[in-house]
């Protein structure tokens, strides 16, 4: 491979080498200083990409000029033409003037040059197979996970035998020292499921006997990734990794830092994980190191696809038909994480429980996580809607009637979900609670073994306590256990691990190869206000994924049209949820909405990146109206400063 390329463009995406033996005749040409094409007459290829081509000749060409490539292979033929963009000296195993030149394809080629690509490689044997796609995902160039993705994805999908070397050792010890290397990492290790011991089992490792490293599946960073299949970049010392620590006396080793993502099977399951520790020199991996672990993570998954660890003592959730990776709960900001640790907390008790939040982050999800990884998790799980029924409906649904028997009943050891209680008619919400007081429906003779979850988007406490709307003492008897999902504009750092999932999740769903987002459109998409939460997000990707089906890079969003994607004109509204004064009673309501137009204002400036001509216009007023508002509102915050300093002083 000719490495030296890997700082221009043309050569980001992976290049496969051309080997004699292959059979693949090219005829050059290259346009002369007075613009006609002379043949290349010793030229030979020797590697191709989707976008590009390097080939050696004695001819001394100029960077720039146009050159035409007639490649054959077997019946194949295709004809194509791009620039040379690179020279590069004398090959150090030659004694002749051999130069070695870079070629960028024109782009209407790049569907000439895949065709060809995709009959050339059918032709390789596994070993060779194995060499391209190693080499894929040890390569430098790989520091961006979108570089080399098309190549990469062709790769994939043409060689599902890869499997077959996959359980040699020597070469999963191979790829390890390699990715150690390309991470700048001391060690490296790579862990499956045992669904017989409910462990995590290390099935190549360096730096350490293997048969050491085994432990539950729910500990350890190793293990919340594999609950979770969300990666996670830790640093150690400062994170405070308590069972690392435990490790480390078990093997003699000391961890600073760890970089893990989780690997799936074909069935989109997480069956394990590939673990780096220790980035030598500083204090935790980087952003671009997350982003090649990202790659490498794509090809051991194809190495185990056929991994399928399904045991019926398997405590795993996710491995007990019918359980799938839908139910996973994803993203890494604070707010997730207290989540999870607070699902921890409640799955195992049997008191009621009340997750609130607004409409589209998840509550219903969170329920189903809630039950699965709970002791009831093998019981039935139902959901009665409360949103839009006819109360009798629900009525039936609860406790019995002519169509059918109680849903708290049918579930005994199971879970029962109440959604949207608030919809629920004040009469109705007086019985459940008798019934969830006396623990038996009117009429059995059965004793209630059902775990009841509700679900609220509404504020049930200003409506039993200020309007009456809903029973006061149900309000009280669901004080016991209450979990508050925050809405996605307050958790952006979510959105990137979000948008990931439900592309894989949808691509997978379409029979297509698996998508990105270019770094603009994540950008894009973190600046939403998302009204709709995860349900708009996850709406958002399944139009992206439709919109682009031939796209394995999505650089795009469609914003206004007949097909819009998301209306991003409806991002400026970041923060509006903790506006200073805005509840302030006290103020007159005139200082009021100066003090919520000031918040609109500045959200407004910010969404254009400083400018306030840009904004001004933007809203539909002149720049010295904005100007004048702003002072307005200044004035208010300066008298209510005031007026907080003189009573201090007064109390004091």
């Amino acid at each position: 491979m000719l490495t030296s390329f890997k700082e221009f463009k043309f050569f980001q995406s992976f290049r496969i080498p051309v080997e004699s033996r292959d059979d693949v005749r090219c005829m050059f040409e290259f346009e002369n200083e007075f613009g006609k094409f002379t043949s290349i007459m010793d030229g030979k290829l020797e590697d191709v990409s989707i976008t590009g081509l390097g080939f050696t000749t004695k001819e001394k060409i100029k960077v720039n000029s146009n050159v035409r490539v007639s490649i054959q292979y077997k019946r194949l033929r295709v004809d194509v033409e791009g620039s040379i963009v690179r020279s590069f000296g004398y090959q150090p195993d030659q004694t002749n003037e051999t130069i070695i030149y870079g070629v960028e394809l024109d782009e209407e080629d790049y569907p000439q040059m895949k065709r060809f690509i995709q009959q050339y490689v059918m032709g390789f044997s596994p070993d060779r197979a194995k060499d391209c796609i190693s080499t894929m995902a040890t390569s430098e160039r790989y520091k961006k996970a979108t570089e080399g993705f098309e190549i990469f994805s062709l790769m994939l999908s043409l060689f599902k035998d890869i499997t077959a070397f996959g359980s040699q050792e020597t070469f999963l010890n191979s790829m390890l020292e390699e990715i150690s290397r390309i991470l700048n990492a001391q060690r490296a290790s790579i862990f499956l499921i045992n669904p017989q011991s409910n462990e995590l089992e290390a099935v190549a490792a360096l730096g350490v006997d293997k048969s050491q490293l085994k432990f539950d599946y729910r500990r350890g960073i190793a293990g919340s990734v594999f609950t979770t299949g969300v990666p996670l970049n830790i640093d150690a010392q400062t994170d405070k990794v308590r069972f690392s620590e435990e490790m480390d006396q078990k093997t003699g080793f000391e961890t600073r830092s760890i970089l893990c993502n989780p690997i799936s099977n074909r069935e989109d399951k997480v069956i394990g994980v590939i673990e780096v520790l220790n980035k030598r020199n500083q204090d935790r991996f980087t952003e671009e190191d997350e982003k090649t672990m990202k790659v490498l993570a794509l090809i051991f998954s194809s190495v185990f696809h056929n991994y399928n660890p399904i045991s019926e003592r398997s405590l795993i959730r996710r491995f007990s038909t019918p359980y799938d990776r839908e139910y996973a709960y994803i993203g890494k900001s604070p707010a997730t994480n207290d989540i999870r640790k607070s699902i921890v907390k409640l799955k195992d008790i049997d008191s009621p429980l009340l997750i609130q939040g607004e409409f589209g982050v998840g509550k219903k999800l969170l329920a189903r996580i809630v039950h699965n990884e709970g002791k009831r998790g093998l019981n039935k799980f139902r959901v009665i809607n409360c949103k839009g029924v006819v109360e009798q409906e629900i009525s039936d649904k609860i406790f019995g009637g002519d169509i059918g028997s109680s849903v708290l009943e049918d579930c005994m050891g199971g879970t029962v979900v109440v959604d949207e209680v608030g919809h629920m008619g004040l009469g109705l919400q007086t019985k459940l609670l008798k019934v969830l007081e006396e623990r038996r429906v009117p009429g059995s003779q059965y004793v209630l073994d059902v775990r009841v979850i509700f679900t609220s988007s509404q504020d049930l406490k200003k409506m039993a306590q200020a309007d009456g709307t809903f029973n006061l003492d149900l309000y009280n008897f669901l004080q016991e256990s209450i979990l508050t999902v925050e809405p996605l504009r307050k958790r952006p750092e979510d959105i990137e691990s979000l948008t990931s999932y439900f592309l894989r999740k949808e691509c997978r769903k379409q029979g297509l190869l698996l998508k990105e987002f270019s770094h603009e459109v994540q950008e894009q998409l973190k600046e939403y206000d998302w009204p709709g939460n995860v349900s708009e997000l996850n709406q958002a990707v399944q139009k992206a994924v439709l919109y682009n089906p031939k796209a394995h890079v999505i650089n795009k969003l469609n914003k206004s049209g007949a097909t819009p994607i998301v209306d991003l004109s409806q991002s400026s509204m970041h923060g509006l949820d903790n506006i200073p004064h805005a509840r302030d009673y006290e103020l007159p309501l005139k200082d009021r909405v100066a003090l919520v137009e000031r918040e609109m204002i500045l959200a407004e400036i910010r969404r254009n990146k400083g400018n306030k001509s840009k904004a001004a216009k933007e809203m539909g007023i002149s720049r010295e109206a904005l100007r004048k508002k702003l002072l307005q509102s200044d004035e208010i915050l300066e008298t209510l400063k005031t007026e907080t300093i003189d009573e201090g002083k007064k109390a004091a």
